[in-house]
Parts: C-alpha cells; sequence; structure tokens
C-alpha cells in the first residue's frame, strides 16, 4: 500500500540515505477466547432504520477479529462486516450469537 499520504509534510531531502519514517500502531496480541469480554447490542443508528447486531471488546489483531466476524456471519447465516474493533452482524442475532459463542470459547459474553 502506498503510504504517500503519510508524507505530505515532507517535500524533498537530498540525504541519499534519508528513510521517511512513518507512525504505524502495532496491532495488540489476540488474548484467548477465554479471555476476551465481549458484548452483544442492538442497533439502528445510521443504517436506515435496519436493525444490526454490535459485537464489541474484541482485544486482538485485525485479521483475528475478520476471521472471528466470517465465522458468526456464516453460522448465523447473515451478511455483515468486521472493521475498527467491532464485528456487525445483519438483524437481530442476539439469541444466536449467545449460544453460538460460548460454543466457540467466548465464556464472558453479555
Amino acid at each position: 500500500m502506498s503510504d504517500w499520504k503519510n508524507r505530505l509534510g515532507v517535500l524533498y531531502s537530498t540525504n541519499p540515505d534519508f528513510e521517511y519514517a512513518t507512525e504505524q500502531d502495532e496491532e495488540p496480541d489476540t488474548l484467548p477466547a477465554s479471555e476476551q469480554r465481549l458484548r452483544l447490542s442492538l442497533s439502528k443508528k445510521q443504517r436506515g432504520g435496519k436493525e444490526v447486531t454490535l459485537i464489541t471488546g474484541f482485544v486482538g489483531s485485525t485479521a483475528d477479529l475478520e476471521a472471528l466476524g466470517k465465522t458468526l456471519r456464516q453460522r448465523c447465516g447473515v451478511g455483515g462486516s468486521a472493521k475498527e474493533g467491532e464485528i456487525i452482524i445483519q438483524g437481530d442475532q442476539r439469541q444466536k450469537l449467545l449460544t453460538i459463542l460460548p460454543a466457540l470459547g467466548y465464556t464472558k459474553t453479555k
């Protein structure tokens, strides 16, 4: 991925050994499933009146978040997405998720 947007403050360097250092956040290590504190909630905000189930509180890498999101969407048989630390599942799927998540090892789910 091009990082030119991060370099907008630098015009040009005549130093041949110059390397522009960008600030990159390190992803936290993924906690084991039994230590994750996931929260389920129902939301309609900014979705045209449609209901979605939000799963927040996941601590870990983006790849692990997307993998969990994909598994949950497949088990519920609906669409959704996983981004910015939360998983969005279409529709009111809270009851299904309360049975699926403990089966996957996420025991601290509310």
